[in-house]
C-alpha cells in the first residue's frame, strides 16, 4: 500500500471518529505560522509564532528538518483540513501529521518552547531550558504535538504567542528547519467570553428581581448568559450604556423565564414558602410571597384564598374581601373561598352577608373528608387562638348545626 493510500485511510478514520466528538470552533489558518530558517552549525535560533487570536485553546505544531533542496510536500494546514477538531489529534491524528509530512532529512535538532520573549532570549544566549514550558532534549529530524490549555503549561501561561528555540546538532553544516503552528479557536471564547467574564454575568443575574424569587436560579442565569453570548461579543456588551445593558438583562430574563419550566417552579416555590410562613403564624411574610404571585399575573383561585385567609388573620378584613372576590371570579365553586369570604364579612360587621353564605353551603363538604360545619369550627378555633373574637361565632354555629 503506497503512502498516499495510507494517508487517505488515516484521514478517513480520524474524520469518522471526529463526527461524534466535534468541538465548537475552527482551525485558524489565517493566523497559522509557517517559518523556514537556516540554523548555523552548533548555533541556536528563535522563532516567534504569529499572534494567536482571542479564544485560542490549543495549537498543533510540526517541526521538519530538510536536506538541501528538499521541499515540503503538504503543509500542516492542509493536513488539519481533514481533522475537524483537536479531539481527533488525541485519537491518533498526530500519526497522520507524520505520515503526511515529507520524509525529513538526516539532520537532527533539539528544541524547546517558551511562553515569553525574555525566556526565549535567555535560551538563545546560554542554552538553558529550565524555564521552558516544553523541552525536546533528544535530537529529532521531525516532530508534531498538540498543546492545549487544559494540559500544557505553554498554553496556560502564554501571552498570545509562543517562542520556539532550536539548537542545531549538526557540527559542520547549516540546518534547514521548518516550523508550522496552527491555532484552534473556540467559538465562544473567541467572542471574549472567558470564565471570569461569564462569572461576572452570572453574578449580576443573581441580583435581579426574577432570580431572587427562585430557590435555585442557576439554570435561569445560565440561560440569560447563553443569550447574551449569542448576541454580543463581550467587548460589545461592555460598551453598551448602563440602561441598554439593563434592558438586555430584562428582555433575556423574560425570554428565559417563559421558555423554560422555571416559571412554574418559581411560583410553586413561592406558594410553598407562603404556606410555611402562614403555618408559622408569619402572615405578613406569607402575604408578601402571595402578592408577588398575584402581581405577576400567575395567581390561581387558591392563591387568592390563601392571601384572603392571611388578611383575615391579620384583621385586614377589607383587603381580605377584595382578594377573595377576585378568587371567586376564577373559580366560583371553590368553597374554601366562600368560607373565608363569610369569615371576612362576619368579622367586618356584615352579619347578613356572612349568614347568607354560611347557610347556603352548610350541607356540603369543603374537601372530600371535611364538612362545611367542621371547617367553620376549626376556623373559629384558629381565630380565637390568634386573639380574634366575635359575639357572632356562637350564633353562626347554632345556625349550621
Amino acid at each position: 500500500m503506497n503512502i498516499q493510500k495510507i494517508a487517505l485511510l488515516v484521514i478517513t478514520i480520524i474524520s469518522f471518529q471526529s463526527i461524534f466528538s466535534q468541538k465548537d470552533g475552527y482551525w485558524d489558518k489565517t493566523r497559522a505560522t509557517t517559518e523556514e530558517i537556516s540554523v548555523s552549525a552548533r548555533d541556536r535560533s528563535i522563532i516567534k509564532t504569529q499572534d494567536f487570536p482571542e479564544g485560542t485553546t490549543e495549537v498543533v505544531y510540526r517541526i521538519t528538518l530538510l536536506d538541501k533542496n528538499q521541499q515540503m510536500a503538504g503543509s500542516l494546514v492542509s493536513v488539519l483540513k481533514a481533522i475537524p477538531d483537536p479531539t481527533g489529534i488525541s485519537q491518533g491524528s498526530a500519526g497522520a501529521v507524520f505520515i503526511l509530512s515529507k520524509i525529513s532529512g538526516d539532520d537532527k535538532c533539539k528544541y524547546a518552547v517558551f511562553s515569553s520573549a525574555d525566556l526565549a532570549a535567555k535560551y538563545k544566549e546560554n542554552g538553558e531550558t529550565d524555564d521552558a514550558c516544553l523541552v525536546q532534549d533528544t535530537p529529532v529530524s521531525k516532530d508534531a504535538k498538540r498543546l492545549s490549555t487544559d494540559k500544557s503549561a505553554c498554553m496556560q501561561s502564554n501571552s498570545g504567542n509562543l517562542w520556539f528555540g532550536f539548537e542545531s546538532k549538526n557540527w559542520i553544516m547549516n540546518q534547514k528547519i521548518i516550523l508550522e503552528v496552527v491555532p484552534w479557536v473556540d467559538n465562544k471564547l473567541s467572542r471574549g467570553w472567558t470564565l471570569e467574564n461569564r462569572k461576572a454575568i452570572i453574578d449580576q443575574c443573581k441580583t435581579s428581581n426574577l432570580a431572587q424569587k427562585m430557590t435555585n436560579s442557576d439554570d435561569f442565569c445560565v440561560c440569560i448568559l447563553d443569550k447574551i453570548q449569542s448576541k454580543y461579543k463581550f467587548k460589545e456588551f461592555q460598551k453598551l450604556l448602563a440602561v441598554e445593558r439593563a434592558k438586555a438583562f430584562k428582555d433575556f430574563g423574560n425570554s428565559c423565564f417563559g421558555e423554560t419550566s422555571l416559571s412554574k417552579s418559581v411560583y410553586d416555590d413561592l406558594r410553598k414558602q407562603a404556606a410555611v410562613f402562614a403555618k408559622q403564624g408569619k402572615q405578613g411574610e406569607a402575604i408578601s410571597k402571595l402578592t408577588t404571585i398575584i402581581n405577576d399575573g400567575k395567581a390561581t383561585a387558591l392563591d387568592y384564598n390563601a392571601i384572603g385567609s392571611s388578611y383575615v388573620l391579620t384583621k385586614q378584613y377589607g383587603k381580605a374581601i377584595k382578594f377573595l372576590k377576585e378568587g371567586e371570579k376564577l373559580d366560583d365553586t371553590e368553597l374554601l373561598i366562600k368560607m373565608n369570604l363569610a369569615h371576612a364579612y362576619l368579622l367586618n360587621y356584615n352579619y347578613a352577608s356572612a349568614k347568607a353564605i354560611y347557610k347556603e353551603y352548610q350541607s356540603q363538604n369543603v374537601t372530600d373528608s371535611l364538612s362545611w360545619t367542621q371547617k367553620i369550627k376549626q376556623d373559629f378555633a384558629t381565630f380565637k387562638k390568634a386573639g380574634i373574637t366575635s359575639r357572632d361565632f356562637e350564633r353562626i354555629l347554632k345556625l349550621v348545626d
